[in-house]
C-alpha cells in the first residue's frame, strides 16, 4: 500500500471502561461505535465497510443497521484490530469500500453476553499443550519468558520496571482502572501468578470497548484532526507456544514490524511514540528488540534506566498499558486508540511534539501479530 492514503477519521472507547455489570458485550460494540461514528461527525447510514473480531461482522452490521460493501471477521487474538486496520486501509485504496468501521468490545469482567472462547480438545493446543496443563496466558507465557531472560541476561527487577513505568503513565490518565503508584519492591513482593510472573506483572480483567472510523485520505482532509496510516505489517507464526520458533523473540514480531517500518520509510530515531501489547509485562521487552529498536540484551536495562517513563526518549504505552490502563481480553484495540490520540494531540499523557507513533499487537501467545504506523502529517 502507499502510504498516507488512507486516515482514521474516528476513534472513541466506550463512555465507561473498568467494571460495566449492566450492558452486554454487543451493547458495548454499539455504544464504542456510535461514539466513534460521532466523534467523526458521520451518521450510520455513511459506513459502508464493517470489521470486528470474535463477534462476526454481520451481527455488527444488523445491530447497527448497517449495509456494508466490505466485511472483515479476521480474529487471531488481541492484535486482530491492527490487522483490520491494515486491511480496511487496503479495501479503501482500491475503491471496494469508502468508510471503515472497525469495532471491538468485551464483557471481560462481568461476562454479561460474552462469547466463549474455549480450547477446543481436537485443536492443536487441545491435543499437545492442554494435556500437560498449558491452558490459560498465564501458564502459556512464562514458557518463552524464562528463556528470554536467561539468553538475553534480563533480571526480575528489569520485568517488574515495566509495570513500575506504566503505573506512572497511568496515574496522568483519569481513565486508568489503576493510578496508584509502585514500586519494583511492590511487584516482586506481589502474589506468585505462574512464575516469574507475579499479579502485578499480569493484564487487568475489565469490560469495555472501542471503535476507528477509516476513509480515504483525500476525504479524511474534511474531518477534524485525522490520523494518517502510515505504514501496517502482519504475520502469524504458530497457535501453539510450545511451538514457537525461538523462545527468545517472536517470529511473528519480526515480520509484522520491518513490514511496516519499510512501509513507512522511515527509521527508529524518528519515532516519538510507541504502544506495545503488554498483556504481560515481558511483551514491551520482545517488541523492542524485535522491532529493531535495539538488542534484545538492551531491553530490560533502556526500560530500567527510566527512557519509557514520562519524560524518556522514547515514551512507550503512554495510557497505562494493559498492566494499568485497562485490558478487557483483547488489548490492541485500546493501544489503537492511545497512538490515535498521541497523533491527535489530545492524550491524558501527552508527548510533545508527537508526529510518528508505532503501534504493535500481539494475539495469542505469540501466535500472531500487526503493526500500524500513524502520523499526524498529511
Amino acid at each position: 500500500m502507499r502510504k498516507n492514503q488512507v486516515a482514521v477519521v474516528g476513534a472513541a472507547e466506550t463512555t465507561k471502561l473498568g467494571v460495566i455489570p449492566d450492558m452486554s458485550q454487543m451493547q458495548l460494540h454499539a455504544d464504542a461505535a456510535l461514539n466513534a461514528i460521532e466523534d467523526a461527525g458521520l451518521k450510520i447510514s455513511d459506513i459502508d465497510g464493517v470489521a470486528t473480531a470474535v463477534e462476526t461482522p454481520q451481527q455488527i452490521a444488523h445491530y447497527l443497521g448497517i449495509t456494508p460493501t466490505w466485511v472483515d471477521g479476521t480474529s487471531v487474538g488481541g492484535c486482530s484490530f491492527m490487522l483490520h486496520v491494515r486491511h480496511a486501509a487496503a479495501a479503501i485504496e482500491a475503491g471496494l469500500c469508502k468508510t471503515v468501521l472497525i469495532t471491538h468490545a468485551e464483557s471481560g469482567k462481568s461476562n454479561i453476553g460474552r462469547t466463549p472462547r474455549m480450547i477446543g480438545p481436537d485443536s492443536f493446543n487441545g491435543q499437545f499443550e492442554l494435556p500437560y496443563g498449558v491452558t490459560t496466558p498465564a501458564s502459556m507465557f512464562p514458557i518463552p519468558v524464562l528463556r528470554y531472560m536467561k539468553t538475553h541476561g534480563i533480571t526480575h527487577k528489569q520485568i517488574a520496571m515495566v509495570a513500575v513505568v506504566q503505573r506512572e503513565w497511568a496515574a496522568k490518565n483519569p481513565r486508568a482502572t489503576m493510578k496508584t503508584p509502585i514500586t519494583v519492591e511492590d511487584v516482586l513482593n506481589s502474589r506468585m501468578i505462574a512464575y516469574p510472573f507475579r499479579i502485578l506483572q499480569c493484564c487487568l480483567v475489565t469490560d469495555g470497548g472501542g471503535a476507528l472510523i477509516l476513509t480515504s485520505a483525500e476525504r479524511a482532509r474534511d474531518f477534524k484532526k485525522p490520523v494518517y496510516i502510515l505504514g501496517t505489517g502482519e504475520s502469524v507464526e504458530t497457535p501453539m507456544v510450545s511451538q514457537m520458533e525461538t523462545f527468545d523473540s517472536s517470529r511473528a514480531f519480526r515480520t509484522a514490524g520491518p513490514l511496516a517500518f519499510r512501509e513507512a520509510g522511515i527509521a527508529h530515531k524518528d519515532v516519538d511514540h510507541v504502544m506495545i501489547y503488554d498483556a504481560f509485562a515481558h511483551l514491551p521487552l520482545y517488541g523492542l528488540g524485535d522491532l529493531g529498536f535495539m538488542p534484545h540484551s538492551e531491553t530490560g536495562k533502556f526500560i530500567a534506566d527510566g527512557h519509557t517513563r514520562p519524560g524518556g526518549k522514547l515514551p512507550v504505552n503512554t495510557n497505562g498499558g494493559g498492566l494499568s490502563y485497562m485490558h478487557s481480553g483483547m488489548y490492541g484495540m485500546y493501544a489503537l486508540q492511545e497512538s490515535v490520540r498521541q497523533m491527535r494531540g489530545i492524550a491524558p499523557a501527552q508527548v510533545k511534539d508527537a508526529k510518528i507513533s508505532v503501534c504493535h499487537g500481539v494475539g495469542g501467545m505469540f501466535a500472531a501479530s500487526g503493526t500500524i504506523i500513524f502520523t499526524n502529517q498529511a
